[in-house]
């Protein structure tokens, strides 16, 4: 008996990006099969792209896939063609057995029928039998938890009790092949526990499923193996945990490559050159820092005119997004209270010189980061000069050590530093 269920070759898909030229493109692709002249589908013409780009996979029996990647990468494409709701335009695609799709629930539901009358119905279209959708009738009814709603028209449900109602339906159709596109996120906690144990179910009873999704937590929990996909390529094929994180991978490199210009803040009384952040022993221009290696924090200043001893050096770490996950806060003197705190640094700046900050034994999460540095007297409420986005930097997964790091839960620890002023 062959346990493989889906086999995907060298699949690509193409669009055209231009509405008239899309239409212009299908009338004179039907027109042409109509009297027998084939349509070179391997060539681009103006305005098209690839969606999908040579895609390889096969999937076993009871086995569980993820598609993941950004945006535009390709992974509702490819997800539409094992469905046959596209066809691809070079390679083949072999399904055996009945595939269940989970894209856009509730899809083939008529507003004006009740809940039962949209049962038969749909669960019809998914190639289920009259028997069988009887024999399971009162099962999906109860998962759906709809109540008292069940003889209503569905264009009376709330959206909720529509997609619980879709999801009910084809997650008992007894599929070979599931088809999962972000759907799990439907209904409160309870319902979205139920989704998950259903799943897990009818993996263990043998059905494939092949998950679309952009929540890392769900695919490392759900899925055997996984595809990573990028401007319609399949770039890697494999184990889920490292496909997740060379896709978190991909994002810092691109992030790197965004023209996230510093901005240049306060009345300018002092003024940061020279940024850096680097691992301790590496390149400086190197942006990519090992997780929980020493990272190293440098940057010129210069005051124009220095006229007390009573100055602050604000440096913060925000993640790509924008978020404050730690701060480094060193000084000329204590606060006005007079109490020296233990994690207070107290250093003396001169008016020109480098800071040099050791990030000892870091735990901040693989990815992209930026750093914003500022300075500021103890007594006044000002800031005398600073550059936010001075610099982005990506902490990434150890080059040799095998570590678990749970890619959908990013996690920031405490951690010690030690600062040299020169």
């Amino acid at each position: 008996m062959n346990d493989v269920v889906v086999n995907v070759e060298k699949v690509s898909k193409k669009f055209c990006k231009n509405l008239r030229r899309s239409m212009y493109y299908g009338a004179t692709d039907v027109i042409r099969s109509m009297i027998g002249i084939g349509t070179k589908t391997n060539v681009l013409r103006a305005d098209e792209f690839w969606a999908a780009d040579d895609v390889s996979f096969e999937l076993k029996r009871g086995k569980s896939l993820g598609i993941i990647g950004v945006n535009g990468s390709g992974k509702s494409t490819l997800l539409r063609l094992l469905n046959g709701i596209y066809q691809p335009d070079k390679g083949r695609i072999k399904i055996q057995g009945r595939v269940g799709a989970l894209i856009s629930l509730g899809a083939g539901f008529h507003p004006l029928m009740t809940g039962r009358e949209n049962i038969f119905l749909n669960a019809s279209i998914l190639g289920m039998r009259k028997d069988e959708i009887k024999r399971r009738f009162d099962e999906i009814v109860d998962f759906a938890e709809i109540g008292d709603f069940l003889d209503a028209p569905v264009k009376t449900y709330s959206s909720g009790m529509y997609v619980r109602l879709g999801f009910a339906i084809a997650i008992h159709a007894e599929p070979d092949i599931l088809l999962v596109d972000e759907v799990l996120a439907v209904g409160d906690a309870n319902f979205q526990k139920k989704c998950f144990e259903r799943i897990l179910d009818i993996i263990k009873n043998g059905t494939a499923v092949i998950f679309v999704s952009h929540s890392m937590t769900t695919v490392e929990r759900l899925c055997t193996e996984c595809i990573l996909m990028k401007h319609g390529k399949q770039v890697f094929w494999g184990n889920t945990r490292e496909c997740v994180q060379r896709y978190f991978h991909e994002i810092g490199q691109d992030n790197l490559l965004k023209s996230l210009q510093p901005q240049t803040v306060g009345i300018g009384d002092v003024v940061f050159s020279d940024v850096y952040v680097y691992q301790e022993g590496c390149d400086r221009n190197n942006p990519n820092i090992e997780f929980g290696k020493n990272i190293i924090i440098e940057f010129n200043y210069k005051f124009s005119k220095k006229e007390s001893n009573n100055n602050q050096f604000r440096v913060t770490i925000r993640t790509f997004e924008g978020r404050d996950v730690q701060k480094f806060l060193f000084q000329e003197s204590s606060f006005i209270d007079n109490v020296v705190y233990p994690n207070e640094k107290i250093i003396a700046f001169k008016k020109e010189g480098t800071a040099r900050i050791k990030v000892l034994q870091p735990r901040l999460f693989p990815q992209t980061f930026r750093l914003d540095v500022a300075a500021a007297p103890l007594d006044i409420d000002v800031h005398l000069g600073g550059v936010a986005n001075a610099r982005i930097f990506n902490i990434i997964h150890p080059s040799t050590d095998k570590m678990y790091l749970e890619y959908g839960n990013m996690g920031v620890n405490e951690f010690d530093y030690s600062v040299e002023v020169n």
